[in-house]
């Protein structure tokens, strides 16, 4: 494959040319000195850049200044932005896959997969200002769907029922990464963790939810429950950690019903 990737390849010629690059599908530039510069080394800068000052502050003239080169020098490399951002997406999900264990229970391993997917969002808070544009196709994206699927290989579901699964977690952890970015964000900027909850205006807030305009979130208010006043008990850890355990019994009730307990595999019994 290594006399492909110096060549567009016909076989992918209808690939959109960021995700070529991505594949290492793309002609190398002919033009100017040899190994002046590399697709990996202007991702790199990119991400610093993003890591640093986030999304809004990369273009491509920075990247290229921080490089020491000039914008249209980049461009020989990778032809838009958007490329770049697609490219710089791929970079920070080459994230090291647990190996597979034969003994690993199918619980711990999307546990797993979620919270290394919000880790994501924690060390590049830019990740989540990126909209999404369409399924994963970039390598490195695969790899982490592929460990997705990869925790269910003992389970009987549909293919179309393990991707529904994957989006499902995948989602959460998204949505989870994305809060806890912004309450980072929220931090640092000066605010605090109770304003951010709401625990600050608690007191304010049981004046003016009341039952007659709120019948149902007056009394979560009036607990304390809204503002994070007390303690679940039956929370594990935190709120995020209690929302993707519920996800995990939905899945296990729904596997329940697909396959009686008498069949299932010891590993899917276990809890």
């Amino acid at each position: 494959m290594d006399k492909d990737k110096d060549m567009e390849h016909e076989d992918f010629k209808n690939l959109p040319r960021g995700i070529a690059l991505s594949w290492g599908l793309v002609k190398r530039p002919q033009r100017g000195p040899k190994g002046e510069l590399s697709i990996a080394q202007i991702i790199e800068a990119a991400i610093a850049i993003a890591d640093k000052d986030g999304l809004a502050a990369v273009s491509m003239s920075r990247v290229a200044a921080s490089l020491g080169f000039t914008a249209m020098s980049l461009y020989r490399y990778i032809s838009s932005k958007d490329d770049l951002l697609l490219l710089m997406q791929d970079a920070v999900c080459n994230i090291p896959i647990p190996p597979e264990e034969q003994r690993n229970y199918w619980r711990e391993e999307m546990r797993a997969y979620v919270r290394v997917t919000i880790h994501v969002f924690q060390e590049h808070p830019w990740y989540g200002d990126i909209p999404i544009y369409g399924a994963p196709v970039t390598p490195n994206n695969l790899k982490i769907v592929d460990w997705g699927l990869r925790s269910m290989r003992k389970l009987p579901f549909n293919d179309y029922e393990k991707m529904s699964i994957v989006l499902l977690l995948s989602s959460y952890a998204r949505s989870c990464g994305i809060i806890q970015r912004d309450m980072a964000r929220a931090v640092r900027t000066g605010g605090s963790p109770s304003a951010f909850s709401g625990l600050d205006y608690s007191a304010e807030l049981k004046q003016l939810v009341q039952p007659d305009h709120f019948p149902y979130l007056s009394p979560v208010v009036q607990s304390g429950a809204y503002t994070d006043e007390i303690e679940n008990e039956n929370t594990v850890g935190n709120d995020f950690d209690f929302g993707l355990e519920r996800i995990l019994d939905g899945i296990e009730h729904y596997l329940a019903a697909k396959m009686p307990v008498a069949q299932m595999p010891s590993d899917i019994e276990k809890k």
